[in-house]
């Protein structure tokens, strides 16, 4: 009964949110968003869509370990670890910044123009990718981490917020299947990238890849719907207080929670197979690693999201946020192959049920439709800079002697600073709501 009360304030809220009237209200009535139906064929191919969309953007991300692996190994040998992981924590950085951009769209109305310049120009980049010579880092940098970040952070958002059109009750649950598009990419990609890097070079294993994003985007765009028109088609709407926004001490800890968990958390997703490699693994397993972390975190992004339909996100996002802290120390104990796959399945579980709950945590901190684009994006776009700084900080305490207790030392100790802050963020909510369950 609780559970049912939660959801059905935190609908009514989403939807009257929108139609608190002012005193001109007869002459200027005020746009009041259609009922959620939390469910249907339209709903089910929006999630379908953007499925496809987080499996070949983040799924993408998520394969940046094979690049780490190859460009400190064979492609780029005159760069340092930590150079190189300026490109994918650059892209990382990116994609999160652009949220800004993306969510003012997404809330102004321009859902399909904004997905689909930014599927044109990812695709785009990726062929251009192909074409980077050797030992040539701008002509990587430029593709890989300016291109694909930009173009990344077009379609990542929207995508993710558009669920919240069809969904409310079963929310959690809709958004988890949808993230848990981006784990099946982190399967496929670096399985993928790994085989025709080996068998046909770089440039068209790249290039192979670049057809399977072009394909999934193609189609993504003609399933996901969105249930609001452009702003300049719709009756006035309040627009979000950003002073109320900025002033909102749940949401900022929940900001500085998700900065602190960020700047540590894709350690092991950047490194876990050079980590393997130079630990001696197997090499055919060390190339799987990834894979089987990421196919773990499958489970990790649906799972706990049902769970939190009925729970409450920060209930599930705490504890999955600080057993991941722990599972970076863990790396310490890693000397086998048994332990390398059993850290893999437990990381990829775990992460990947932060990555999955974080979105759906900044949304029911909304007020109304009106506010989920601009908060969702300003969060992104500060956790952005923790993506752009937490690797490159890593790869320089790992320097060239590859001294891997550094970088699981600071990227453990971030993590569980962001669980504490999450924890702090929780506590005011809970208070403010009267429920724990939140």
């Amino acid at each position: 009964m609780d559970t049912d009360r939660r959801l059905d304030a935190e609908t009514a809220t989403l939807n009257a949110s929108n139609t608190i009237a002012t005193d001109n209200e007869k002459q200027a009535p005020v746009y009041s968003p259609p009922q959620i139906p939390d469910g249907g064929a339209v709903a089910w191919a929006t999630v379908a869509g953007a499925w496809l969309i987080l499996f070949c953007s983040f799924g993408y991300v998520n394969a940046f370990g094979v690049y780490e692996d190859y460009y400190t190994r064979i492609y780029m040998t005159n760069k340092t670890s930590s150079e190189i992981a300026w490109i994918g924590s650059t892209q990382l950085c990116l994609q999160f910044l652009m949220g800004l951009v993306s969510g003012k769209l997404f809330d102004e109305g321009y859902f399909h123009t904004t997905v689909s310049f930014g599927s044109i120009l990812y695709a785009f980049c990726l062929f251009m990718l192909s074409l980077a010579k050797q030992n040539q880092y701008y002509q990587v940098f430029l593709p890989q981490a300016v291109g694909l970040g930009i173009s990344l952070g077009l379609v990542f958002l929207p995508s993710i917020g558009v669920i919240s059109h069809h969904f409310a009750r079963r929310r959690s649950l809709a958004m988890g299947i949808v993230v848990s598009g981006s784990s099946c990419g982190g399967i496929v990609f670096p399985i993928m990238l790994n085989k025709t890097f080996e068998r046909y070079g770089f440039a068209w294993g790249v290039r192979s890849s670049a057809f399977v994003v072009l394909g999934c985007l193609i189609v993504a765009n003609l399933l996901m719907r969105t249930r609001l028109p452009p702003k300049s088609k719709r009756p006035p709407t309040p627009p979000p207080d950003f002073k109320a926004i900025m002033r909102d001490s749940t949401y900022l800890f929940a900001i500085a929670g998700a900065f602190l968990v960020m700047m540590g958390l894709f350690l092991p997703i950047f490194y876990i197979q050079l980590f393997a490699v130079v630990h001696g693994i197997d090499q055919s397993l060390a190339f799987y690693s990834l894979a089987i972390l990421n196919a773990a975190s499958i489970f990790g992004r649906t799972i706990p999201n049902f769970v939190a339909d009925k729970f409450g996100p920060f209930n599930l996002l705490i504890p999955c946020s600080g057993i991941s802290a722990i599972l970076i120390f863990a790396m310490f104990g890693i000397k086998s192959s048994a332990a390398l796959i059993i850290f893999s399945i437990l990381y990829g579980f775990f992460s990947g049920a932060y990555v999955s709950l974080i979105s759906p945590v900044f949304i029911s901190l909304a007020n109304g439709f009106h506010e989920i684009g601009i908060r969702m994006g300003i969060a992104f776009a500060i956790v952005g800079f923790a993506g752009l700084t937490g690797t490159p900080i890593a790869g320089a305490l790992l320097t060239h002697e590859l001294t891997w207790w550094k970088p699981i030392v600071f990227s453990g100790v971030v993590v569980m600073g962001g669980c504490i802050m999450l924890v702090i963020a929780r506590g005011i909510q809970a208070k403010r709501k009267g429920t724990g369950l939140v």
